[in-house]
């Protein structure tokens, strides 16, 4: 097989990309692994359960999400708008922050949209992207050559293309095949993810409580009267928490929520999932023939929410990259990817070093630290200058 781009992976970033290259009139492969029981499903009569895998998209992802016309084939009743977001510090005289959509001069921070909704309406996309072959199966070997790569498969077939797109998550094989070394990790603690109804409306809030040593949690607010947890929980407690009933794990949110929400009650069907938390850090996020996006060129601590939004950027920056190259350059010449490279480098050290940073710095229970950084977000909250530019970083605007 010959085509202009393959990509590797099979997650919504690698579906992205392959719909940005098509509609950029390029051909492409996409080399997807077998789909697990967790690939997105058609819809059933009735209503879905709730995915427990969230992202909370900002407008980075939007614009480009409604540039390849796939926003609007969304299940927009299943998106909700996050309209503010309340930041609390731990102890009895926590500091805390607030940021909301009117005070930004935008209609939504971000909005919070399933997993499965946000595949199931790229592989509609797909369906009809022209261009775009999908192959099912495990890539085993790359060779890249001055005039372009072949990506081997499991099975005896090869594609040749210009460029290969690494798209296939956190432990990427793409990167692993170009030798790039790594900076990795573990945070010690597990995101443990669970969703539920709340008694009282959320009005659009994401809440979020630095709690020291118990860790930080976040409630987001989904369609309807109904939360998603992200507990970012250290190791022991993780291991607590995924033992216990929903209903016991609702009781422990409710004393951090208070009287905000009301009763939590578990979603059917009463599931959670947990995953490892870990500062990954690539030396490079491109290869001879290969540039990587997504958790292939970055991991970061979920803090912020914002994993998911750099991938969208990178896919946003290669595209251009490959746009603007000149007439005489290949979709897969090292000076296009080098300056997708330029490009990303600083949004995505910048948003490693203030995940990473927080993570640090709220995981400590030192009695002077906990003074500071609870009078440091309090300070924060009465600097709008400060905090209109770290809200407007965050959109990605």
């Amino acid at each position: 097989m010959a085509c202009d781009i393959c990509i590797v992976g099979n997650g919504a970033i690698a579906k992205t990309a392959a719909l940005g290259f098509s509609q950029a009139g390029h051909s492409v492969t996409l080399i997807a692994p077998p789909a697990g029981p967790t690939a997105a499903a058609p819809p059933a009569a009735g209503e879905q359960p709730w995915d427990v895998r969230v992202y909370a998209l900002n407008h980075t992802a939007h614009t480009l999400l409604s540039s390849l016309k796939v926003w609007g084939a969304l299940d927009q009743s299943r998106v909700q708008a996050v309209d503010a977001m309340a930041v609390n510090g731990d102890g009895e005289k926590g500091g805390d922050i607030e940021f909301d959509a009117f005070g930004a001069h935008v209609g939504a921070l971000a909005w919070i949209v399933e997993d499965r909704n946000l595949c199931q309406a790229l592989d509609a996309a797909l369906k009809f992207a022209p261009n775009v072959t999908i192959v099912s199966g495990s890539a085993v070997r790359i060779e890249t050559t001055d005039d372009g790569a072949t990506v081997h498969l499991d099975g005896g077939k090869s594609v040749a293309c210009s460029l290969v797109v690494g798209a296939d998550g956190g432990h990427s094989w793409v990167r692993g095949q170009c030798d790039i070394g790594l900076d990795y990790r573990s945070y010690n603690q597990r995101a443990v993810v669970a969703n539920f109804a709340c008694e009282k409306p959320h009005h659009g809030v994401a809440y979020q409580w630095f709690t020291g040593a118990d860790g930080i949690v976040a409630l987001l607010p989904l369609a309807g009267e109904r939360v998603s947890l992200v507990w970012s929980a250290p190791d022991a407690l993780a291991d607590t928490l995924m033992r216990e009933s929903l209903g016991e794990l609702a009781v422990r949110l409710a004393e951090l929520a208070e009287d905000k929400l009301g009763v939590l009650r578990p979603l059917q069907p009463e599931t959670a999932k947990d995953f490892p938390l870990a500062l990954i850090r690539p030396h490079a996020i491109t290869a001879p023939r290969v540039a990587l996006v997504g958790d292939a060129a970055h991991v970061v601590h979920p803090l912020a929410g914002h994993g998911m939004n750099l991938g969208f950027a990178d896919v946003a920056e290669l595209l251009k990259a490959v746009a603007e190259r000149e007439p005489q350059r290949a979709i897969g010449d090292e000076r296009v990817l080098a300056r997708y490279a330029r490009a990303r480098k600083e949004d995505i050290f910048l948003m490693q070093f203030a995940t990473d940073s927080l993570a640090r710095l709220f995981s400590t229970d030192l009695e002077p630290v906990r003074i500071a950084r609870n009078l440091g977000l309090n300070l924060l909250d009465k600097l709008p200058m400060l905090k209109r530019r770290l809200i407007t970083h965050a959109m990605g605007k």
